[in-house]
């Protein structure tokens, strides 16, 4: 597990420290709207990108059983499925911009040059659609082939480039938001160039080709569908939440708005490093159910908790010791500090109320079980993060990480319990491979 594991949060606390490094350029200018409207664009952004993080989830989930089942065939079917819909719903995004522009433009409150920011952000960055959704489809299909190291080399050499471009055109050329946004677009473009020989590489190992998957049916399309109806609208509910921070972050001002923006970067430094270790667990949960291997299934989600567990108590320990020194390292524009001091202490204890919630989300990904992840995910976002938002808003911007908190915590129970239900029933992997 750990092996699989590793490459995969070496390079996913690259995409993190890639918002750090996003945070640090725009943070060092000299006003606080600056970095109030690349959160703005960011959440924008990562909004309708990850809401179509279906086309990474289920293709890993649908390759590992393939891949677990020795069916060449179908794997190069579900590769063939996520291309094709990765490029329908990026044809269909970069339609929406002036949809979503208008709606940034009248809709989302904060100061009137945060808004032109990130609006500025925004226009650029949403170009980088389809080379973004392309990438998800081959990340998903190379971990479900159990090739972690190519997620590993794309995402690390993705994101030192968009670091670098980062440096180059903010710091060097003050190209100021517009710059982090190109270095983005760019990024991404060389991704794909990057991910495609990559796959290529991989589909020669197997005996496979380009030809050979352009020759082969798409079969199974329906049921592909409907896993990844359930999985956007899970990601939905999961991205308003995440949304919601930044919406009514504005609400209470811009060094609100910019203290969130750095707390939430250490949030994704946790979720993505967790990640790493969920998506071992989705590659390998996903073989055994195509193997059809009930007790090797157990032992995969028994030892991602362990190693979980583990990380997200560095995690904790690492901020507790360090966030002072994190936060003055992001910006330097002394209310921004001040501010975000205040709420640092919900970042100190979030990676250990969220470990549950990235590790079973593998887990239910593996099983390509994306109802229950649906109900959860619904449940979760009602109860754990709005209806206690609506209790605790008398203490406004701690009200905010006290439901992140609660959402956390929830979306985890929901989904052990879910799982301890399947076991319970015997219906972890039915007799008909879903």
């Amino acid at each position: 597990m750990l092996a699989l594991a590793w490459p995969m949060i070496l390079s996913n606390i690259t995409v993190p420290l890639l918002g750090l490094v996003d945070t640090a350029v725009i943070g060092h200018l000299d006003n606080a709207y600056y970095l109030a409207g690349v959160a703005i664009g960011t959440m924008v952004i990562s909004l309708i990108f990850w809401l179509f993080s279906f086309l990474r989830m289920s293709t890993t989930g649908l390759t590992a059983h393939a891949f677990g089942a020795k069916d060449n065939l179908e794997q190069m079917a579900v590769l063939k499925k996520g291309l094709v819909l990765s490029a329908f719903f990026a044809v269909f995004l970069l339609c929406l911009q002036p949809i979503v522009v208008y709606i940034l433009q009248n809709h989302i409150t904060a100061s009137k040059e945060a808004l032109e920011q990130a609006q500025i952000y925004f226009s650029i960055r949403i170009f980088s659609a389809p080379a973004a959704l392309t990438n998800l489809v081959l990340l998903g299909w190379m971990l479900g082939m159990q090739y972690a190291k190519g997620p590993f080399y794309l995402l690390l050499v993705t994101n030192i480039t968009n670091i670098v471009l980062d440096v180059i055109f903010v710091v060097l050329l003050d190209f100021g938001v517009a710059g982090a946004a190109w270095a983005s677009v760019i990024a991404d473009y060389l991704a794909l160039f990057f991910a495609l020989f990559l796959v290529s590489l991989l589909l020669k190992k197997h005996g496979l080709s380009w030809l050979k998957l352009y020759i082969q049916p798409i079969t199974k399309l329906k049921e592909t569908l409907s896993l990844n109806r359930d999985i956007f609208i899970r990601s939905l509910f999961l991205q308003v939440c995440f949304a919601f921070i930044t919406y009514y972050g504005g609400r209470l001002g811009d060094n609100i708005l910019a203290a969130n923006a750095i707390l939430l970067n250490f949030l994704l430094l946790v979720s993505f490093a967790l990640d790493g270790v969920a998506y071992a667990v989705e590659a390998k949960v996903g073989e055994a159910k195509g193997q059809k291997n009930i007790t090797l299934l157990k032992l995969w989600v028994n030892i991602s908790l362990f190693w979980g567990m583990l990380f997200s108590i560095l995690y904790s320990l690492g901020f507790a010791i360090f966030s002072d020194q994190l936060i003055i390292l992001l910006t330097d524009i002394p209310e921004v500090v001040t501010t975000a001091q205040v709420y640092v202490g919900w970042s100190i204890i979030l990676p250990m109320l969220a470990v549950f919630c990235f590790i079973f989300d593998g887990v239910f990904i593996g099983l390509t079980r994306a109802k229950e992840m649906r109900n959860a995910m619904i449940f979760s976002s009602l109860i754990g993060f709005f209806a206690v938002f609506l209790i605790l808003e008398s203490w406004e911007n701690h009200a905010l990480w006290a439901a992140m908190s609660s959402f956390m915590l929830l979306r985890g129970l929901t989904l052990i319990k879910k799982y301890r239900d399947l076991v319970r029933c015997g219906l972890l992997i039915p007799e008909k491979i879903d």
